[in-house]
């Protein structure tokens, strides 16, 4: 699995769209040109860095990449030790499995990420 923190506005248009086309928060797919992804090591880290002061409801995608129509290409980030999953086009609704709330603790900190296996 590969996991995408978006915002519950996001998501539930998607899922009367039937496909995702946001990048990351604040960035369309159209503007960055994939949708950033994450293994799940990743995710909580992710959280901290570009998400602590977002003040929407935030949900972790569960994303099947069986499922993904659009092709996803694991890509060297700057600054990073191992590579990011990218998906290269929408992300049909289809391919996630599962979206989990993602709430910071009161330190406005995001604890370690466990995912379902």
């Amino acid at each position: 699995m590969i996991y995408h923190i978006a915002t519950r506005a996001d998501w539930e248009r998607a899922c009367l769209d039937g496909e995702y086309t946001t990048s990351t928060f604040g960035k369309t797919l159209a503007e960055e040109g994939f949708i950033h992804a994450s293994w799940p090591s990743q995710v909580t880290g992710v959280a901290n860095m570009f998400y602590k002061d977002v003040e929407e409801d935030l949900v972790v995608l569960v994303i099947d990449p069986q499922r993904v129509r659009a092709q996803i290409r694991h890509e060297h980030v700057p600054a990073a030790r191992a590579t990011f999953p990218h998906i290269y086009g929408p992300l049909n609704a289809d391919a996630v499995l599962a979206a989990w709330p993602l709430t910071a603790g009161p330190a406005g900190e995001f604890t370690a990420f466990t995912p379902w296996s």
